[in-house]
């Protein structure tokens, strides 16, 4: 019997592999690096109106084709350049989405030279840590809360785009800030007592 068939997920990671390995690796842990939180959010953004199988299935292909989603990187795009990613079927060609993400990076860097650390303004909206929720099935998850209205009006204000409060709370449950695992998920233990990944300040 295979490991996916052994122990129990959360309902939306499926049997596809590459879902269960995002499911049982990344999903949920929390995330403090500045810069992976950038591209996650450039990811979620992208996922608009799609499946987020979708871009996972097209994530080596966004690294590639965005400079590793680098904002310092991304933010120098010309228009010409961003002309060219629109031709790469690598990546979700959607005019408005490549497009968001040079302004989103130009954002990203205003932030910076205001002396704010993106990650640290970020997890600032959960006072830091993450929110464990218990969640026992499908009927209990939520698409926005208040707090990912908070984070959404503040980013929008700032020039950040492809950020509404809907994208804004599933970029939160994916880099931790809400542990929203059911509680039956072998995920929900192990991501509560996770250190986390990058450098938290």
């Amino acid at each position: 019997m295979s490991k996916i068939k052994e122990v129990s997920r959360c309902h939306w990671c499926g049997t596809d592999p590459l879902y269960v390995s995002y499911h049982d690796n990344v999903w949920g842990v929390p995330e403090y690096d500045s810069k992976a939180l950038f591209a996650k959010l450039i990811l979620d953004g992208a996922q608009a109106g799609l499946s987020w199988i979708t871009i996972l299935r097209r994530q080596e292909g966004y690294m590639a084709v965005f400079d590793n989603l680098d904002p310092d990187k991304v933010a120098r795009y010309t228009d010409k350049k961003l002309e060219r990613i629109l031709l790469d079927d690598r990546i979700i060609r959607n005019r408005l989405k490549v497009y968001s993400a040079r302004s989103n990076a130009q954002a990203y860097l205003n932030l910076q030279d205001q002396g704010l650390d993106f990650s640290q303004h970020l997890w600032s909206f959960v006072d830091g840590k993450p929110i464990v929720n218990k969640l026992r099935g499908i009927s209990d998850f939520q698409a926005t809360s208040p707090i990912s209205d908070a984070m959404s009006k503040d980013l929008k204000k700032r020039g950040f785009k492809f950020v509404g409060s809907t994208i804004i709370y599933a970029f939160m449950q994916a880099v931790g800030m809400y542990n929203d695992h059911v509680v039956s998920c072998f995920r929900h233990d192990e991501v509560k007592n996770a250190k986390g990944r990058g450098h938290r300040a």
